[in-house]
């Protein structure tokens, strides 16, 4: 696909819009436009590379395959980072359950003790869940700036909001979560 073909400079609505027809290019175009973005994202969630290549490829499986649910075809990047939220938290959620104890050193400092390691896993499900908990706007908000290291202003873009929206949004995030969380300071 060349850089002076007409889909590439589409709209995401219209190249929405199209895809929804089955135009496969139109998505493919959309791919290559957020599967940047939505890699540094997972990749920045799950500490992985390999993993983050893994979670964009079945956070854009599920977007072809439900794009007709999509009811804002011009928030087409906010619902990819919505999926690829959902579907990195998942992998971690995964992760935990199949750890290889091999992998564990036998001598270990105190903050890699199977005590220390076992509250650590304690506390990320607790967090996990109240992530879970949380209105999805509040969610992505807190994921992008916490996870992704993004400004008000970066977030405030990617999610088509305003950075006042956002300011608000986050601090309503973090008193959940620091009242959700207080348990385990």
């Amino acid at each position: 696909m060349s850089d002076d073909d007409p889909l590439q400079r589409g709209s995401d609505a219209t190249l929405v819009a199209r895809a929804s027809d089955g135009d496969v290019l139109a998505f493919e175009v959309l791919a290559r436009r957020h599967g940047g973005l939505m890699r540094v994202y997972a990749e920045q969630v799950l500490g992985s590379t390999l993993e983050s290549d893994d979670v964009v490829q079945e956070a854009f499986l599920t977007g072809w395959r439900k794009l007709s649910d999509l009811e804002d075809p011009a928030r087409f990047r906010p619902w990819m980072l919505q999926i690829t939220t959902r579907k990195a938290l998942d992998r971690l959620r995964r992760r935990r359950h199949h750890e290889d104890l091999g992998d564990v050193e036998p001598h270990v400092g105190a903050a890699r003790s199977p005590e220390r390691i076992v509250e650590t896993r304690l506390q990320l499900d607790a967090l996990l869940a109240a992530l879970d908990r949380l209105p999805p706007d509040q969610r992505r908000c807190w994921l992008l700036r916490e996870t992704a290291g993004f400004s008000y202003q970066q977030i405030a873009d990617e999610l088509e909001l305003s950075p006042s929206t956002v300011r608000g949004l986050l601090a309503r995030a973090r008193r959940f979560l620091a009242a959700e969380m207080e348990g385990w300071r």
